[in-house]
């Protein structure tokens, strides 16, 4: 029997504006990766999100990004000292770090969020960077990345367990790549569509590209985002769809 995480992201609604269904997904998935402050979330919603997840024996970590309130984290932005970039990285898991603490539910991993997390996929260097800041605050912290990518390199060489993530509402280059949001087709809103990428990669063991190709995959846990138009049903009914097919949903961190 196949064991799989379900993760989310979330935790990135903002004073009065509300972005996302997180009670509902919490009841969903198994892991869920709560913004820091940086791209989405404060700290209200933060200690809010860890203590619905606590509730719910949902695993929590960290998902810090650009400095990119604006953007949604999701512009690529260079130009940044790396000792400035670094610094900002650092900061944001040690809030939720210490946060996480206070709520009595301990954050077991970083997973870096929108276009840092796709920039540091392709730049050995930034990829680095992400990988000592989060040695910095918690080397026992678990690292979530794309396959094929200088993140999961990166990181397994500063000595970080490191877990495969795949998505259920991302379509893929033949790199191996997210294709950019920016390109047609990027995002799947059908559930249908979603549930049998999900059942290719996660039953077969390939990842299915935009180009034709399959990609080998050993994945450890899936991602659905949580402001993607209709993530809580979509994430029903891919729990259903791997539990039907033998897959046990469990958090990843303590396996």
């Amino acid at each position: 029997m196949r064991t799989l995480d379900l993760n989310c992201d979330m935790g990135e609604s903002f004073g009065a504006w509300t972005m996302g269904d997180d009670a509902a997904m919490l009841k969903v998935v198994s892991t869920a990766n709560i913004a820091c402050g940086f791209h989405a979330g404060d700290p209200s919603v933060m200690r809010r999100t860890i203590a619905m997840a606590r509730d719910n024996g949902v695993a929590v970590g960290a998902h810090p990004s650009f400095a990119d309130l604006y953007g949604f984290g999701r512009r690529r932005i260079s130009g940044e000292r790396p000792e400035d970039l670094e610094a900002q990285l650092i900061y944001q898991i040690a809030a939720f770090r210490g946060m996480a603490e206070v709520e009595g539910h301990p954050m077991t991993h970083v997973k870096t969020h929108g276009a840092l997390g796709n920039m540091a996929a392709t730049d050995p260097e930034l990829a680095a960077l992400c990988a000592r800041a989060v040695v910095a605050v918690d080397p026992g912290a678990i690292f979530v990345s794309l396959p094929y990518s200088c993140m999961f390199e990166a990181a397994q060489k500063a000595g970080l367990r490191v877990v495969c993530e795949i998505y259920a509402d991302r379509t893929y280059t033949d790199a191996g790549e997210l294709t950019p949001r920016s390109e047609p087709g990027a995002v799947i809103h059908d559930a249908n569509q979603s549930v049998d990428q999900v059942l290719e990669m996660v039953v077969n063991g390939h990842i299915p590209t935009t180009g034709g190709k399959r990609l080998p995959v050993d994945a450890a846990t899936l991602c659905v985002h949580g402001d993607t138009p209709g993530a809580v049903t979509m994430a029903q009914r891919l729990r259903a769809a791997l539990m039907e097919n033998g897959v046990t949903i469990a958090p990843f961190a303590g396996r």
